[in-house]
């Protein structure tokens, strides 16, 4: 099949009105995790205004827009939970209202992660108008609850739903670029345990903040020894929570724990990171506890589907045939190749492809820098972008991989 790449460029450019008026109205609907309902329906109201074949909503409450009735099955993700806004002070403009101007669109989720929606469902309308899904069937998802636990949405797809495409792009924010991978993470519990006693006289217990202090030092020391893996560089370490008990301000405290976000490369496994923390001497002196943490926190629709915090590394090569299709549709568009690169956080694809084994890329609209950043906003021409190379991508993947 001969894909016209000038005329996706002339179709995409033809629904701009509409693709940014689309995004403006998703990124006005709060859908923090646990509240996707309402961002959810509004999609699905595009979806079907576009020409979606079918559009289900899943029992977690992901909503699943089908294009095409091809026998080859390829997804396209864009989770549609936010982060909150934290402090409105930092905020220039309203997080919800935001704003429009020739070269941008600002408002909470604007690039994490709604911009890559509005590419998508235009995708398909210009798919569809160019009558490009014949061999294909296209399922564009909107994940829910991504930003408390990524992945967990795909984990309930591809074992519940029972989706497994031949491959994903996914949508988050790229900066340009093509991503091919991401670090791992595990999120670590570390506990101490004391005695507690009357605040006046300390040395009748034992204080379970004094064992932690040699832990918190030796984890601060250990973020400096990890190596490069040559691939996504070196894993990291940080504390990212302190907690104490004690029956009372005057007294001595009982327990203490700390939240560790572990970033893993190529290298490194859940089970090796677990055991790292536990070999360290502070910690076997204290007798401190370690586990990993699970996830346990209903969808809106009440679903609850329980999982590890832990997110596996995923990689795939730049000689890779996904990543060398990508860069063909965007030598064929711009008239350049990407740079292929990993991303620095985390996405979906820690399930769709580190548990699963789907293959994955990464193409979106928006810049890195502005996820979970106030005043974020979003650019136009990378809205555009997107979605000329979602449908290139998806028009040209059986000629170009599958009968190659």
């Amino acid at each position: 099949m001969k894909v016209n790449f000038n005329e996706i460029l002339a179709k995409t450019e033809s629904y701009k009105s509409e693709m940014f008026k689309f995004l403006r109205d998703i990124v006005a609907i709060e859908s923090f995790d646990g509240k996707e309902g309402a961002v959810v329906l509004r999609i699905k109201e595009e979806m079907e205004k576009v020409g979606f074949d079918k559009v289900v909503i899943d029992p977690m409450g992901n909503i699943l827009g089908y294009a095409g009735t091809g026998e080859h099955i390829i997804a396209m993700d864009g989770h549609i939970d936010t982060v909150t806004y934290g402090d409105i002070e930092n905020w220039k403009f309203n997080p919800f209202e935001g704003y429009e101007d020739e070269e941008c669109i600002g408002g909470l989720g604007s690039t994490d992660q709604k911009g890559g929606m509005a590419s998508m469902v235009y995708a398909v309308k210009v798919l569809k108008e160019m009558n490009l899904l014949n061999e294909v069937t296209l399922v564009v998802v909107g994940s829910v609850q991504e930003e408390d636990c990524d992945g967990l949405c795909w984990q309930y797809i591809i074992e519940q739903d029972g989706l497994k495409p031949e491959f994903a792009i996914l949508t988050e924010p790229t900066d340009g670029k093509i991503c091919n991978g991401q670090r791992g993470r595990i999120e670590i519990r570390v506990k101490t345990h004391g005695v507690s006693c009357h605040g006046s006289s300390p040395e009748r217990g034992e204080n379970a903040v004094y064992k932690m202090a040699s832990i918190i030092k030796d984890i601060e020391t250990l973020n400096t020894c990890f190596k490069d893996d040559g691939l996504l560089g070196k894993g990291s370490v940080t504390i990212s929570e302190i907690s104490s008990t004690s029956p009372s301000r005057c007294a001595v405290s009982d327990s203490c724990w700390i939240s560790l976000d572990r970033r893993m490369n190529s290298k490194e496994t859940a089970e090796s990171c677990l055991e790292e923390i536990r070999n360290l001497p502070s910690v076997k002196v204290a007798g401190a506890t370690v586990d990993m943490y699970k996830y346990a926190e209903p969808s809106y629709t009440g679903l609850l589907y329980e999982t590890e915090k832990f997110y596996p590394t995923w990689i795939i090569p730049e000689n890779h045939e996904l990543c060398i299709l990508a860069n063909k549709c965007h030598d064929n568009l711009f008239g350049s190749k990407a740079v292929v690169k990993p991303w620095i956080f985390s996405t979906n694809g820690v399930s769709i492809m580190g548990r699963h084994g789907i293959p994955c890329i990464g193409y979106g609209p928006g810049h890195e820098d502005q996820a979970h950043f106030p005043n974020e906003r979003t650019w136009k021409n990378e809205l555009l972008k997107a979605c000329a190379m979602y449908a290139s991508i998806a028009s040209t993947y059986v000629d170009e991989v599958v009968n190659k």
